[in-house]
Protein backbone atom coordinates (compact mmCIF):
# COMPACT_ATOMS: atom_id res chain seq x y z
CA UNK A 1 0.00 0.00 0.00
CA UNK A 2 0.81 3.76 -0.59
CA UNK A 3 -0.23 6.17 1.68
CA UNK A 4 -3.16 5.41 3.99
CA UNK A 5 -1.26 5.52 7.63
CA UNK A 6 -1.80 6.92 10.38
CA UNK A 7 -4.83 9.41 10.24
CA UNK A 8 -6.20 8.64 7.18
CA UNK A 9 -9.52 7.52 5.91
CA UNK A 10 -9.63 5.46 2.97
CA UNK A 11 -6.64 3.72 3.81
CA UNK A 12 -8.21 1.58 6.30
CA UNK A 13 -11.15 1.22 4.23
CA UNK A 14 -8.57 -0.53 1.20
CA UNK A 15 -7.65 -2.54 3.88
CA UNK A 16 -10.66 -3.69 5.40
CA UNK A 17 -11.93 -4.39 1.69
CA UNK A 18 -8.74 -6.24 0.70
CA UNK A 19 -9.02 -8.52 3.13
CA UNK A 20 -12.83 -9.42 3.44
CA UNK A 21 -12.72 -12.29 0.74
CA UNK A 22 -9.38 -13.55 1.88
CA UNK A 23 -7.82 -12.66 -1.45
CA UNK A 24 -4.81 -10.31 -0.06
CA UNK A 25 -1.95 -10.52 2.59
CA UNK A 26 -0.51 -6.58 3.51
CA UNK A 27 3.49 -7.12 3.88
CA UNK A 28 5.00 -4.04 2.53
CA UNK A 29 4.09 -0.18 2.55
CA UNK A 30 4.88 3.40 2.07
CA UNK A 31 2.47 4.56 4.07
CA UNK A 32 3.09 8.34 4.78
CA UNK A 33 5.05 11.24 3.66
CA UNK A 34 6.47 11.61 6.61
CA UNK A 35 9.25 8.60 7.03
CA UNK A 36 8.56 8.42 11.16
CA UNK A 37 4.85 8.15 10.65
CA UNK A 38 5.36 5.62 7.72
CA UNK A 39 7.42 3.33 9.66
CA UNK A 40 4.75 4.20 13.10
CA UNK A 41 1.99 2.95 10.69
CA UNK A 42 3.46 -0.37 9.16
CA UNK A 43 4.47 -1.52 13.18
CA UNK A 44 0.88 -1.24 13.82
CA UNK A 45 -0.23 -3.14 10.86
CA UNK A 46 2.63 -5.69 11.65
CA UNK A 47 4.27 -4.55 8.37
CA UNK A 48 8.33 -6.03 8.87
CA UNK A 49 10.32 -3.33 9.35
CA UNK A 50 12.91 -4.33 6.39
CA UNK A 51 9.27 -3.60 3.76
CA UNK A 52 8.23 -0.75 5.70
CA UNK A 53 9.62 2.35 3.14
CA UNK A 54 9.61 5.28 3.44
CA UNK A 55 9.15 6.53 -0.23
CA UNK A 56 6.98 4.66 -3.29
CA UNK A 57 10.27 4.98 -5.18
CA UNK A 58 12.39 2.98 -3.51
CA UNK A 59 9.40 0.71 -2.68
CA UNK A 60 8.98 -0.52 -6.05
CA UNK A 61 12.43 -0.99 -6.99
CA UNK A 62 13.12 -3.24 -3.65
CA UNK A 63 9.89 -5.20 -4.44
CA UNK A 64 10.47 -5.71 -7.61
CA UNK A 65 13.97 -7.29 -6.66
CA UNK A 66 12.78 -9.22 -4.12
CA UNK A 67 12.17 -13.23 -5.09
CA UNK A 68 8.99 -13.01 -3.04
CA UNK A 69 7.99 -9.95 -3.97
CA UNK A 70 4.75 -7.95 -4.02
CA UNK A 71 1.96 -8.86 -6.32
CA UNK A 72 -0.05 -5.43 -6.70
CA UNK A 73 -0.29 -2.31 -5.12
CA UNK A 74 -2.81 0.08 -3.71
CA UNK A 75 -2.30 3.50 -3.67
CA UNK A 76 -4.57 5.61 -1.59
CA UNK A 77 -2.85 9.07 -1.60
CA UNK A 78 -4.52 12.45 -2.22
CA UNK A 79 -5.20 12.60 -5.77
CA UNK A 80 -2.29 14.52 -6.94
CA UNK A 81 -0.01 11.54 -5.42
CA UNK A 82 -2.00 8.67 -7.57
CA UNK A 83 0.34 9.64 -11.16
CA UNK A 84 3.47 9.13 -10.22
CA UNK A 85 3.61 6.01 -7.61
CA UNK A 86 0.76 4.06 -10.19
CA UNK A 87 3.67 4.56 -13.34
CA UNK A 88 6.37 3.74 -10.89
CA UNK A 89 4.76 0.40 -9.78
CA UNK A 90 3.43 -0.44 -13.48
CA UNK A 91 7.18 -0.01 -14.98
CA UNK A 92 8.02 -2.83 -12.25
CA UNK A 93 5.59 -5.33 -13.12
CA UNK A 94 3.40 -5.14 -10.59
CA UNK A 95 -0.19 -4.62 -10.96
CA UNK A 96 -1.78 -1.60 -9.56
CA UNK A 97 -5.02 -0.77 -7.33
CA UNK A 98 -5.79 2.82 -7.45
CA UNK A 99 -8.27 5.03 -5.68
CA UNK A 100 -10.22 7.64 -7.68
CA UNK A 101 -10.16 9.94 -9.23
CA UNK A 102 -7.38 9.09 -11.80
CA UNK A 103 -5.17 11.91 -11.22
CA UNK A 104 -4.77 15.61 -10.43
CA UNK A 105 -4.35 16.88 -13.87
CA UNK A 106 -5.37 15.88 -17.19
CA UNK A 107 -1.57 15.78 -18.40
CA UNK A 108 -0.96 13.81 -15.61
CA UNK A 109 -3.51 11.33 -16.30
CA UNK A 110 -2.39 11.18 -19.79
CA UNK A 111 0.95 9.94 -18.58
CA UNK A 112 -0.22 7.28 -16.48
CA UNK A 113 -2.44 5.91 -19.78
CA UNK A 114 -0.14 6.09 -21.92
CA UNK A 115 2.46 3.38 -19.01
CA UNK A 116 -1.15 1.71 -18.39
CA UNK A 117 -2.00 1.03 -22.00
CA UNK A 118 1.54 -0.32 -22.68
CA UNK A 119 2.21 -2.61 -19.79
CA UNK A 120 0.83 -6.11 -19.53
CA UNK A 121 -0.30 -5.37 -16.11
CA UNK A 122 -4.15 -4.99 -14.35
CA UNK A 123 -4.54 -1.68 -13.27
CA UNK A 124 -8.01 -1.10 -11.94
CA UNK A 125 -9.96 1.89 -10.43
CA UNK A 126 -12.25 1.68 -6.86
CA UNK A 127 -14.90 3.80 -8.06
CA UNK A 128 -16.50 1.45 -4.85
CA UNK A 129 -19.96 2.07 -6.29
CA UNK A 130 -19.68 -0.21 -9.57
CA UNK A 131 -19.79 -3.11 -6.81
CA UNK A 132 -22.47 -2.83 -5.33
CA UNK A 133 -24.74 -5.39 -6.52
CA UNK A 134 -27.75 -3.91 -7.74
CA UNK A 135 -25.84 -1.45 -9.66
CA UNK A 136 -24.71 -4.46 -11.62
CA UNK A 137 -28.26 -5.36 -11.87
CA UNK A 138 -29.46 -2.10 -13.02
CA UNK A 139 -26.35 -1.81 -15.24
CA UNK A 140 -27.49 -5.22 -16.99
CA UNK A 141 -31.30 -5.11 -16.98
CA UNK A 142 -30.51 -1.50 -19.26
CA UNK A 143 -28.16 -3.18 -21.51
CA UNK A 144 -30.85 -5.88 -21.91
CA UNK A 145 -33.50 -3.44 -22.96
CA UNK A 146 -35.50 -3.93 -20.42
CA UNK A 147 -36.01 -0.08 -19.93
CA UNK A 148 -36.43 0.19 -23.69
CA UNK A 149 -34.99 3.28 -25.23
CA UNK A 150 -33.18 5.52 -22.56
CA UNK A 151 -34.40 8.93 -22.17
CA UNK A 152 -34.13 10.76 -18.78
CA UNK A 153 -30.51 10.39 -16.30
CA UNK A 154 -31.02 12.36 -13.07
CA UNK A 155 -28.04 11.25 -10.55
CA UNK A 156 -27.19 13.21 -7.66
CA UNK A 157 -24.86 13.09 -4.60
CA UNK A 158 -25.38 15.26 -1.60
CA UNK A 159 -23.20 15.58 1.43
CA UNK A 160 -23.23 18.14 4.60
CA UNK A 161 -19.75 17.65 6.34
CA UNK A 162 -18.33 20.76 4.08
CA UNK A 163 -21.00 23.31 5.35
CA UNK A 164 -18.77 25.01 7.63
CA UNK A 165 -14.98 25.64 6.48
CA UNK A 166 -13.88 22.73 8.47
CA UNK A 167 -10.75 23.06 6.70
CA UNK A 168 -9.62 25.70 8.62
CA UNK A 169 -9.59 23.36 12.26
CA UNK A 170 -6.76 20.93 10.66
CA UNK A 171 -9.07 18.18 9.78
CA UNK A 172 -7.01 16.18 7.26
CA UNK A 173 -9.93 15.13 4.63
CA UNK A 174 -10.96 18.52 4.69
CA UNK A 175 -7.41 20.14 4.23
CA UNK A 176 -6.14 18.28 1.24
CA UNK A 177 -9.70 17.93 -0.51
CA UNK A 178 -10.03 22.15 -0.35
CA UNK A 179 -6.59 22.12 -1.73
CA UNK A 180 -6.43 23.01 -5.28
CA UNK A 181 -2.37 21.75 -5.24
CA UNK A 182 -3.70 17.95 -4.05
CA UNK A 183 -7.37 17.74 -5.20
CA UNK A 184 -6.82 19.02 -8.81
CA UNK A 185 -9.28 21.86 -10.15
CA UNK A 186 -12.21 20.56 -9.39
CA UNK A 187 -13.59 20.67 -5.35
CA UNK A 188 -16.45 18.69 -5.05
CA UNK A 189 -17.38 17.69 -8.78
CA UNK A 190 -13.66 16.31 -8.27
CA UNK A 191 -14.12 14.25 -5.38
CA UNK A 192 -17.98 12.99 -5.06
CA UNK A 193 -19.28 14.72 -8.57
CA UNK A 194 -16.66 11.90 -10.41
CA UNK A 195 -19.04 9.31 -8.22
CA UNK A 196 -22.45 10.16 -9.84
CA UNK A 197 -21.13 10.84 -13.54
CA UNK A 198 -19.31 7.46 -13.35
CA UNK A 199 -22.38 5.75 -11.95
CA UNK A 200 -24.41 7.52 -14.78
CA UNK A 201 -22.38 6.06 -17.37
CA UNK A 202 -21.55 2.92 -15.77
CA UNK A 203 -25.67 1.81 -15.38
CA UNK A 204 -26.25 3.13 -18.67
CA UNK A 205 -23.98 2.46 -20.83
CA UNK A 206 -24.20 5.41 -22.84
CA UNK A 207 -21.12 8.02 -22.72
CA UNK A 208 -21.74 11.79 -21.77
CA UNK A 209 -20.76 14.07 -24.46
CA UNK A 210 -21.32 17.47 -23.33
CA UNK A 211 -22.06 19.08 -19.79
CA UNK A 212 -23.70 22.69 -18.77
CA UNK A 213 -22.40 23.25 -15.21
CA UNK A 214 -22.53 25.75 -12.21
CA UNK A 215 -19.70 25.19 -9.90
CA UNK A 216 -20.29 27.37 -6.63
CA UNK A 217 -18.34 28.17 -4.04
CA UNK A 218 -20.92 28.75 -1.46
CA UNK A 219 -18.38 28.94 2.34
CA UNK A 220 -16.22 32.09 1.96
CA UNK A 221 -12.29 31.49 2.20
CA UNK A 222 -13.06 28.36 0.47
CA UNK A 223 -10.81 27.38 -2.99
CA UNK A 224 -12.98 25.31 -4.76
CA UNK A 225 -16.06 24.18 -5.31
CA UNK A 226 -18.58 22.69 -2.56
CA UNK A 227 -21.84 22.89 -4.80
CA UNK A 228 -22.10 21.64 -8.37
CA UNK A 229 -25.06 21.60 -10.47
CA UNK A 230 -25.29 20.56 -14.25
CA UNK A 231 -26.87 19.34 -17.44
CA UNK A 232 -25.99 16.14 -19.12
CA UNK A 233 -26.12 15.88 -23.03
CA UNK A 234 -25.43 12.18 -23.55
CA UNK A 235 -24.50 9.91 -26.70
CA UNK A 236 -28.10 8.64 -28.66
CA UNK A 237 -30.18 11.92 -27.25
CA UNK A 238 -30.84 11.40 -23.46
CA UNK A 239 -30.93 13.96 -21.14
CA UNK A 240 -29.96 14.25 -17.80
CA UNK A 241 -29.13 16.23 -14.98
CA UNK A 242 -26.57 15.85 -12.16
CA UNK A 243 -26.47 17.55 -8.66
CA UNK A 244 -23.55 16.90 -5.94
CA UNK A 245 -22.69 19.00 -3.00
CA UNK A 246 -20.89 18.80 0.14
CA UNK A 247 -23.08 21.93 1.70
CA UNK A 248 -26.81 20.62 2.01
CA UNK A 249 -27.50 20.28 5.38
CA UNK A 250 -29.21 16.57 6.60
CA UNK A 251 -27.39 14.93 3.66
CA UNK A 252 -24.89 12.31 4.56
CA UNK A 253 -24.24 10.13 1.65
CA UNK A 254 -27.29 10.52 -0.39
CA UNK A 255 -25.87 9.03 -4.11
CA UNK A 256 -29.19 8.04 -5.58
CA UNK A 257 -29.58 7.12 -9.42
CA UNK A 258 -32.84 7.33 -11.25
CA UNK A 259 -32.76 6.27 -14.99
CA UNK A 260 -36.15 6.51 -17.04
CA UNK A 261 -36.75 4.78 -20.70
CA UNK A 262 -39.78 4.30 -23.15
CA UNK A 263 -40.65 1.13 -21.23
CA UNK A 264 -40.12 1.56 -18.08
CA UNK A 265 -37.80 3.10 -15.11
CA UNK A 266 -35.17 2.32 -12.18
CA UNK A 267 -34.08 3.86 -8.99
CA UNK A 268 -31.21 2.84 -6.82
CA UNK A 269 -30.03 5.13 -3.71
CA UNK A 270 -26.92 4.38 -1.49
CA UNK A 271 -28.15 4.88 2.01
CA UNK A 272 -30.66 1.80 1.08
CA UNK A 273 -28.64 -0.61 -1.28
CA UNK A 274 -30.25 -3.42 -1.34
CA UNK A 275 -33.20 -2.45 -2.76
CA UNK A 276 -33.55 -1.76 -6.64
CA UNK A 277 -37.06 0.08 -7.92
CA UNK A 278 -38.36 -0.93 -11.15
CA UNK A 279 -41.22 1.01 -12.58
CA UNK A 280 -42.36 -0.88 -16.20
CA UNK A 281 -44.48 1.70 -17.46
CA UNK A 282 -48.36 1.14 -16.70
CA UNK A 283 -47.57 -1.22 -14.13
CA UNK A 284 -47.11 -1.09 -10.49
CA UNK A 285 -43.65 -0.64 -9.34
CA UNK A 286 -41.41 -3.54 -8.46
CA UNK A 287 -38.92 -4.08 -6.00
CA UNK A 288 -35.96 -6.13 -6.85
CA UNK A 289 -33.70 -7.07 -3.32
CA UNK A 290 -30.08 -7.90 -3.49
CA UNK A 291 -30.30 -11.50 -2.99
CA UNK A 292 -34.38 -12.12 -3.09
CA UNK A 293 -36.95 -12.73 -5.66
CA UNK A 294 -35.99 -11.07 -9.03
CA UNK A 295 -32.14 -10.59 -8.50
CA UNK A 296 -29.81 -11.71 -11.12
CA UNK A 297 -26.74 -14.10 -11.36
CA UNK A 298 -25.02 -10.46 -11.71
CA UNK A 299 -26.22 -9.74 -8.30
CA UNK A 300 -25.57 -12.70 -6.97
CA UNK A 301 -21.94 -12.60 -7.83
CA UNK A 302 -21.37 -9.43 -6.03
CA UNK A 303 -22.53 -11.14 -2.46
CA UNK A 304 -21.52 -12.50 0.35
CA UNK A 305 -24.56 -12.83 2.87
CA UNK A 306 -27.98 -14.66 2.71
CA UNK A 307 -30.71 -11.98 1.67
CA UNK A 308 -32.48 -9.87 4.76
CA UNK A 309 -28.68 -9.30 5.70
CA UNK A 310 -27.75 -6.00 4.36
CA UNK A 311 -24.47 -5.34 2.36
CA UNK A 312 -22.78 -1.82 1.31
CA UNK A 313 -20.11 0.41 1.31
CA UNK A 314 -17.56 -2.13 2.76
CA UNK A 315 -18.89 -5.01 0.29
CA UNK A 316 -19.10 -2.58 -2.61
CA UNK A 317 -15.01 -1.57 -2.05
CA UNK A 318 -14.31 -5.40 -1.27
CA UNK A 319 -16.10 -6.40 -4.80
CA UNK A 320 -13.50 -4.22 -6.80
CA UNK A 321 -10.72 -5.95 -4.47
CA UNK A 322 -11.91 -9.40 -5.04
CA UNK A 323 -12.38 -8.96 -8.85
CA UNK A 324 -9.13 -7.75 -9.25
CA UNK A 325 -8.01 -10.37 -7.58
CA UNK A 326 -9.27 -12.53 -9.98
CA UNK A 327 -7.92 -10.54 -12.38
CA UNK A 328 -4.49 -10.70 -11.64
CA UNK A 329 -5.01 -14.37 -10.70
CA UNK A 330 -5.63 -15.17 -14.22
CA UNK A 331 -3.39 -13.46 -15.58
CA UNK A 332 -0.46 -14.96 -13.32
CA UNK A 333 -1.81 -17.95 -14.83
CA UNK A 334 -1.80 -16.97 -18.22
CA UNK A 335 -5.37 -17.66 -18.80
CA UNK A 336 -8.55 -15.91 -19.50
CA UNK A 337 -10.52 -13.60 -16.43
CA UNK A 338 -13.87 -15.20 -15.45
CA UNK A 339 -16.04 -12.14 -17.52
CA UNK A 340 -18.01 -11.62 -14.03
CA UNK A 341 -14.81 -9.98 -12.41
CA UNK A 342 -14.47 -7.53 -15.20
CA UNK A 343 -16.74 -4.59 -14.13
CA UNK A 344 -13.88 -3.05 -12.65
CA UNK A 345 -13.26 0.47 -13.44
CA UNK A 346 -9.98 0.80 -15.61
CA UNK A 347 -7.94 3.57 -17.40
CA UNK A 348 -10.52 4.45 -19.70
CA UNK A 349 -12.92 5.15 -16.84
CA UNK A 350 -10.20 7.14 -14.94
CA UNK A 351 -9.85 9.20 -18.45
CA UNK A 352 -13.32 9.74 -18.49
CA UNK A 353 -13.54 11.32 -14.79
CA UNK A 354 -10.59 13.32 -15.54
CA UNK A 355 -12.48 14.81 -18.63
CA UNK A 356 -15.64 14.72 -16.85
CA UNK A 357 -13.89 17.34 -14.51
CA UNK A 358 -11.73 19.25 -17.05
CA UNK A 359 -14.68 19.60 -19.02
CA UNK A 360 -17.26 21.11 -15.91
CA UNK A 361 -14.95 23.09 -14.88
CA UNK A 362 -14.30 25.00 -17.99
CA UNK A 363 -18.17 25.18 -18.58
CA UNK A 364 -18.69 27.11 -15.37
CA UNK A 365 -15.81 29.49 -16.12
CA UNK A 366 -17.82 30.26 -19.27
CA UNK A 367 -21.11 31.26 -17.65
CA UNK A 368 -22.25 27.34 -17.61
CA UNK A 369 -21.66 26.87 -21.87
CA UNK A 370 -22.16 23.41 -23.21
CA UNK A 371 -18.96 22.02 -23.31
CA UNK A 372 -17.42 18.92 -24.79
CA UNK A 373 -15.90 16.23 -22.92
Amino acid sequence: MVGGGQGAFIGAVHRIAARLDDCYELVAGALSADPARAHASAAELHIAPDRSYADFQAMAHAEAARPDGIDVVAIVTPNHLHAAPAIAFLQAGIHVICDKPLTSTMADAAALEAVVRGSDRVFGLTHNYTGYPLVRQAREMVAAGVLGEIRVVQVEYPQDWLTTRLEETGQKQAAWRTDPARSGAGGCVGDIGTHAFNLAEFVTGLAVEQVAAELTTFVPGRALDDNVQMLLRFAGGARGALWSSQVAPGNENGLRLRVYGTLGGLEWAQENPNVLTHAPFGAPPQLIRRAGAGSSAVAGHASRIPAGHPEGYLEGFAQLYRDMAAQITAHMAGREPDPACLLVPGIEAGMRGMRFITAAVASSAANAAWTAL
